[in-house]
């Protein structure tokens, strides 16, 4: 009955956003309430989840999302990012532009979060697509599916390092097998696979990218825009590299941490902006608030919308769907890798969120682990594979990538839940295969 519910309270979701047209903020408000008072839960209590849902994924996102955002906009409409754009198209050839979007999503992706790697990199890909003329999901896809495999599979990011403490795995062989089992999976689930999606016609949130093409005199130099462009890239970094070679109660160390911190290299970075891309180039202040402020209001909507999609999440868990599942499949004779696969994915298309799947996931399989000498590194990569599979309305990053491209619910389907379901496959499969050589 649980899993009835659920399915339930997703087509009544599809239903409204498609159908009725009503407003993705509110329909996830309406359908966490009926799932989590049909899954039993006393009314206020519901209430009460909605709550701390919203405030959980906004406690973080809000702060990420909207420096990210002030960030991506002085980036783009300074000229920085077309003048990144300008040295890659150089560097690589049109012909071959998926390629160096792969690879910077591959290299940005490894420290940093996904949601911050997104607004940083997406209004790059916004002036990439619009400076070469090739079709947007073209350009963006495969960047996406940098982060999303990073974000999965690799440490430093929370859910695999989470995991792999679970299973007293080595962190060190998890990056080394996490990146053997990446690169074919991004390679499918990018360049090919946005090759196919020619007839979806995406375009960007125009409120984060400026599509004036400016002169070379306009545009800042090269080293300065790609210095500020990933100025939260090189913080973090070295924020997780003081944090494995330093000692962990030195001065230095603390400081290193503090600022590699997602918020707080955010925050840095814009600071860094406002005069690199701004003040510097001899704009007032005024000028360069009225960037930044119009940058927030656009994504005022894709924060409420992603505070339902935390919403619905935190009611899914509060009611014990995750356990349900769990408990229905532990008792399997499946090989474990394939079962925390399963386990993982079917958590992750109820609940949405993939640390949430990944780490519930975790939990359910540890056992199987000490009782058959299964490698922990590879069920690490398992879980972190079946956590990316088969995103849909109720994963924030499905909402976060439908209103960034402006796609319908259909298209999102069709290009990132494909896209995502490419690359969780993609990483069974090297999974699987690396298991016969270890």
């Amino acid at each position: 009955m649980p899993l009835v519910i659920v399915v339930l309270g997703i087509l009544l979701l599809f239903l409204l956003v498609a159908k009725f047209k009503l407003n993705g903020f509110i329909s996830f408000i309406l359908v966490s309430l009926f799932v989590g008072i049909t899954e039993g839960m006393e009314p206020i209590a519901v209430v009460s989840s909605i709550q701390k849902g919203i405030g959980n994924i906004l406690g973080f996102l809000v702060l990420i999302l909207g420096l990210g955002a002030m960030l991506g906009k002085l980036v783009a409409e300074s000229g920085a990012a077309q003048r990144i754009t300008t040295k890659l198209v150089d560097k690589f050839g049109k012909k071959n532009i998926q390629w160096a979007v792969v690879l910077t999503g591959f290299i940005v992706g490894i420290p940093m979060f996904y949601s911050v790697g997104f607004v940083i990199l997406v209004p790059l890909v916004f002036t990439i697509a619009a400076a070469t003329g090739l079709p947007l999901l073209y350009v963006g896809l495969p960047m996406l599916a940098s982060l999303s495999v990073t974000h999965g599979y690799l440490p430093p990011h929370p859910a695999p390092t989470a995991i792999a403490a679970t299973f007293n795995a080595d962190i060190s062989k998890t990056l080394l097998y996490g990146i053997i089992v990446a690169i074919p999976a991004i390679v499918v689930a990018g360049p090919f696979l946005s090759r196919t999606m020619k007839n979806i016609k995406a375009s960007p949130l125009k409120e984060l990218m400026n599509p004036t093409i400016l002169t070379d005199d306009e545009m800042p130099g090269t080293g300065i825009s790609i210095y500020t462009a990933l100025l939260p890239v090189i913080l973090m970094a070295i924020a997780a590299l003081a944090a494995l070679f330093l000692p962990a109660d030195s001065f230095l160390t603390s400081i290193l941490v503090f600022c590699g911190d997602p918020v707080m290299a955010m925050l840095l970075s814009v600071l860094v902006a406002i005069y690199t891309l701004g003040l510097a180039r001899g704009k007032s202040m005024k000028e360069v608030m009225d960037t930044v402020g119009e940058a927030v209001k656009g994504i005022t909507m894709v924060l409420l919308i992603i505070a339902g999609a935390g919403a619905l999440k935190q009611v899914l868990v509060d009611s014990g769907v995750s356990e349900y599942i769990g408990n229905a499949l532990s008792g399997s004779s499946i090989s474990p890798l394939i079962l925390a696969w399963l386990i993982a994915t079917i958590i992750r298309v109820c609940v949405g969120s993939a640390t949430v799947a990944g780490l519930t996931a975790a939990g359910i399989v540890l056992p199987l682990i000490e009782g058959t000498g299964t490698s922990a590194e590879l069920m690490v990569l398992a879980i972190g594979s079946g956590s990316l599979m088969l995103s849909h309305v109720n994963d924030s990053g499905f909402w976060l990538f439908k209103e960034y491209f402006n796609l319908s619910i259909k298209d999102t389907i069709k290009s990132w839940t494909l896209m995502e379901t490419t690359v969780g496959v993609m990483g069974l499969i090297g999974v699987l295969i690396l298991n016969q050589f270890i």
